[in-house]
């Protein structure tokens, strides 16, 4: 079992000055290896230091749904500290946020893909942080998807958004607090950052080999299966078809009722489904799009995550359904994570050329290797950032 970056900041932040104040970027899904929370631990081992949480996208207890649903400040039931919203009115700390405090905490359940949003709330804390000239300790914690394998294009600096702020791959392979070093030293980021690191943790290993607790980080991530896809799945946020919100399988489910599971399972290059197990299916969203009604698709199966790669697959998946259904299937209008000019395609993305290329059948492996160089300069640029083998 891998030792998180919690126990060890318990163990060795003993030597933390008395009277020392600080704020906590966490949340509910942030556990150590018994399923107790990361803010219950650092109270008990420093019953003083913590004078308020802020939180992310879907709330300090994960209860937000997804796209603008705004989580307010409010008062912890449990802790009795004022928890403070970093998705909503403001998205960065603001100055007076900072008052009096000595440090920020940062301990946060990220699912290792670019366009989940815990990722920005900790750039705009760096560049906030920076700014007010307080540190920042970083709490690590495993990348559930490992830390080797990278997939994706880099955004066009023009599309920079609330999912991507600074350009990354969709799947990246790194830490939180790998991103942060690689944040403070590609964006420039002049922050006083101290990391406490994970112990036994291998950059091959994905979150089943952990022997640690998932807890869901927000409504539609209920499992590390979910996690698997999301890097693919989350741009079917972009469309009219169902990702299978509403569903107790989101992101393993999807499509729409103008589908015909068996045709789209077999328009679908086999070669981008390899190490998925496509299943032809119908299933009926509660809420979100196409709520009430029936769809037919498929469910997901990750039977080898080696050679599963999910940006590949949905981009093969969408070019299917667009060859099969070019009369019913629809890029969804804006607004999408505070972006309202841009389609949320595009920004998802982060290059309207792909979505030109779906339009067109263009060729999905030229468009791989056209990402290539890039992704190159991506791997050696966020070496020094690499914390872990």
């Amino acid at each position: 079992m891998v030792k998180l970056g919690l126990e060890s900041f318990i163990e060795k932040a003993k030597i933390l000055p008395a009277g020392c104040r600080a704020a906590f970027l966490t949340h509910q899904a942030a556990v150590d290896s018994r399923g107790i929370t990361s803010l219950e631990r650092v109270r008990r081992a420093f019953p003083e230091l913590v004078q308020s949480v802020w939180s992310p996208q879907h709330g300090f207890y994960g209860d937000r749904q997804a796209n603008m649903i705004a989580s307010k400040d409010f008062s912890d039931p449990l802790s009795g500290l004022r928890v403070c919203s970093l998705y909503g009115e403001k998205r960065q700390p603001t100055p007076e946020m900072f008052s009096g405090i000595d440090l920020i905490l940062v301990d946060l359940v990220d699912v290792g893909c670019r366009v989940y949003t815990y990722i920005w709330t900790l750039y705009l804390l760096l560049v906030e942080a920076a700014g007010a000239g307080v540190k920042v300790v970083i709490l690590d914690r495993p990348n559930p998807l490992g830390g080797v394998e990278i997939e994706g294009n880099l955004p066009r600096s023009d599309h920079s958004s609330f999912v991507g702020l600074y350009p990354l791959p969709m799947r990246h392979g790194m830490t939180i607090a790998e991103l942060a070093l690689y944040f403070k030293y590609r964006a420039g980021i002049d922050v006083e950052l101290d990391i406490f690191e994970i112990e036994g943790w291998r950059r091959s290993s994905y979150f089943n080999e952990t022997g640690l607790f998932w807890v869901l980080p927000s409504p539609n991530m209920p499992t590390p299966a979910t996690a698997m896809v999301y890097p693919g799945q989350v741009l079917l946020e972009g469309t009219n078809l169902s990702e299978g919100r509403g569903t107790t399988l989101p992101f393993e489910l999807c499509g729409a009722p103008f589908i015909d599971p068996r045709a789209l399972l077999a328009e679908i290059d086999q070669q981008a489904a390899s190490g998925l197990f496509l299943r032809p299916t119908w299933f009926t969203p509660t809420f979100d799009k196409w709520d009430g009604e029936l769809c037919g698709g498929l469910q997901l199966h990750v039977i080898d995550s080696q050679k599963f790669s999910p940006y590949r697959f949905t981009l093969a998946l969408l070019k299917a359904v667009i060859k099969l259904y070019p009369d019913n299937f629809a890029w969804l209008a804006p607004p999408y994570e505070y972006e309202y000019e841009k389609l949320p395609i595009d920004i998802l993305t982060g290059d309207p050329l792909i979505r030109k290329a779906l339009e067109s059948s263009g060729d999905l492996d030229h468009l791989k290797e056209s990402w290539k160089d890039s992704l190159e300069v991506f791997y050696e640029q966020r070496t020094n950032a690499i914390i872990y083998l």
